[in-house]
């Protein structure tokens, strides 16, 4: 069957805009201050722009967040990983400190992003942009050959980034041998973390992510490439996150990303998917050791995969004052371990503060008051920022998908089952090109390959759905 490769040559996401009421523009106020926000920097901070920093991001992208070193040192690893320090250039209780809480988080459309911060802090001098000296709070961090951490420290610092990689681009010089100096030992670092991850009883999905990217002057629904770079660089800043939430757990006070332990149920509803599906699963083999080695390619595995999503809900952010309440939950159950918001304070809200928390207490002093007071609210903001987040992207795509494929009505299109029909819940398909997520009446079985029909499609609701 021949691949369908569909454009929209235009669509208008302001209607999503509208609809969530998403900000436009900033208060006058709060934009003089993301102007003078360079005014607010202390001169006391220690220099480390000898340490030749790299930032890699998404090619297009200008808030760059984090910055990294990364060597060998004999058996261990040293990891230094800037972030931009956000806190050393927003005023406490200011008015552009009141707009970012009232945003939340940086939210991504397909035609651009609403930032957290204006672009003159964002883009320009919070940015850890390269061949700036730039202000940032400095973690090093350094692991023994069995990946585990031996060493942390924490400081304000200013740095200089030399170079701005993509991911493409890192994962291309490690596969012709020619890494950046800089991170020659991040894939290493990045595999032995991410053995370290599966040992501990990490969940990894590797779900097919949309994006809707401009194409050719048009739009496209793609599934975004995740290369082993992606992983090598994510486990830089789940290292970074693990220990900001030891130090914040260890002192009763701060902010930790959360979620509810992974359960025996849902470990046993998942090994009878796996067995329906024709999956081996040994006994005495965790779940995260048994979807670590899945084979991505194979129609099965999305659908275990998407079973397995079940082991990871309820996710929420827990404040702490000085005191745990008895029931709380502190460990994050997808990472396996106690975790923290802190390495993208330009486009998080909670991490400026989770930081501020940790510079305090690696030296010994209180944590400063205007973050103490803060801490309560943060919880409540952050799962409202979250929702918002997820509403505009999902909406965002279901925009897409329809528009793509309101003239392909009665088409065919090979798609993998992730779901088969559950009562009144219709199957869930995966069609690969264009990467459409949808409701299939029928009934499919779970895991297989099958040519579906696009039955019907919605501009109001957006919706799609197929037929097998």
């Amino acid at each position: 069957m021949t691949a369908h490769r569909l454009y929209a040559p235009d669509i208008d996401f302001a209607a999503v805009r509208a609809a969530l009421e998403l900000p436009n523009g900033y208060p006058a106020e709060a934009l003089e201050e993301a102007r003078r926000a360079a005014d607010r920097l202390a001169a006391d901070r220690v220099d480390h722009t000898d340490i030749p920093f790299v930032t890699i991001d998404p090619a297009s992208s200008m808030d760059l967040d984090q910055a990294i070193h990364v060597v060998r040192d004999g058996a261990n690893f040293v990891l230094q990983y800037a972030i931009a320090d956000v806190a050393a250039l927003v005023l406490p209780n200011g008015a552009l400190d009141a707009e970012s809480r009232r945003r939340g988080q940086t939210m991504y459309l397909p035609d651009g992003n609403i930032p957290l911060h204006p672009r003159e802090l964002s883009e320009g001098v919070g940015s850890l942009l390269p061949d700036q000296v730039r202000p940032a709070v400095l973690w090093r961090i350094v692991i023994d050959s069995d990946g585990a951490v031996q060493d942390v420290d924490v400081t304000r610092s200013m740095v200089k980034s030399v170079a701005k990689l993509n991911y493409s681009g890192v994962q291309a010089d490690a596969d012709a041998g020619r890494p950046h100096p800089s991170i020659a030992a991040l894939p290493d670092f990045g595999e032995l973390r991410a053995q370290v991850a599966i040992d501990r009883g990490a969940i990894e999905l590797r779900l097919p992510a949309q994006d809707v990217v401009r194409d050719d002057g048009g739009w496209r629904l793609i599934v975004e490439p995740r290369t082993p770079a992606d992983i090598w660089n994510s486990q830089a800043s789940l290292l970074t996150g693990m220990c900001a939430g030891k130090i914040m757990r260890d002192s009763k006070v701060g902010l930790l990303r959360t979620l509810p332990p992974v359960t025996d149920g849902a470990v046993d509803k998942l090994r009878a998917s796996a067995r329906a599906l024709g999956i081996d699963w040994p006994a005495g083999t965790s779940a995260s050791k048994i979807l670590a080695g899945l084979d991505p390619a194979k129609p099965q595995t999305l659908a275990l995969m998407s079973d397995a999503t079940a082991l990871l809900r309820g996710a929420d952010y827990l404040a702490m004052d000085g005191t745990i309440p008895a029931d709380a939950v502190t460990e994050h159950g997808g990472i396996a371990g106690v975790y923290a918001h802190v390495t993208a304070p330009l486009r998080r809200l909670a991490d400026r503060f989770a930081t501020e928390c940790c510079l305090a207490l690696c030296a010994g002093q209180p944590v400063p008051d205007w973050v103490t007071a803060a801490l309560p609210e943060l919880p409540k903001l952050m799962r409202a920022s979250d929702s918002l987040a997820n509403k505009a992207e999902r909406q965002c795509i279901d925009l897409a998908e329809a528009t793509l494929l309101h003239d392909q009505v009665g088409q065919q299109f090979p798609a993998v089952v992730l779901h088969e029909r559950r009562g009144e819940k219709p199957a869930q398909v995966f069609v690969e090109e264009p990467a459409v997520i949808a409701d299939c009446a029928g009934d499919p079985a779970e895991g297989s390959a099958v040519t579906v029909t696009l039955s019907e499609v919605t501009m109001d609701p957006p919706r799609v759905s197929f037929s097998a």
